[in-house]
């Protein structure tokens, strides 16, 4: 089954189980999203660093889809429009005993006062 929405590639694995920058960097991140293109693993503009905005802006790639456990939605960042769409490659979502906001062990205590609204 092909995309019909421009930005998804149904042959695109995730690029890990968590932010890639983040995990790099030894940063954190509130939620996770999956570039629908390429499968680029960002942070949530919620999270300080906000790495999948950052992804779309330096990649050109046009979709985004939620790493979330239960979250099905993609995000199109070309029109600001939520819509669903096809069913990505696994794994559709982090790791279940990878906690939000994560990586277990690099948030810090007062990680609310630190997310973007």
């Amino acid at each position: 089954m092909e995309s019909t929405h421009k930005g998804i590639n149904l042959k695109a694995t995730p690029s890990g189980t968590g932010c890639v920058e983040c995990l790099a960097t030894g940063g954190w991140w509130l939620h996770l999203r999956r570039c629908a293109e390429c499968g680029h693993i960002g942070c949530c503009d919620s999270s300080p660093n906000q790495h999948a905005s950052k992804h779309h802006a330096s990649s050109g790639h046009p979709v985004i889809h939620s790493f979330e456990h239960g979250e099905n939605w993609f995000y199109d960042y070309g029109t600001g429009e939520f819509f669903a769409g096809p069913k990505l490659l696994s794994p559709r979502w982090h790791p279940l005993d990878q906690p939000a906001p994560g990586p277990a062990g690099r948030v810090p205590a007062e990680w609310q006062s630190l997310l973007h609204e």
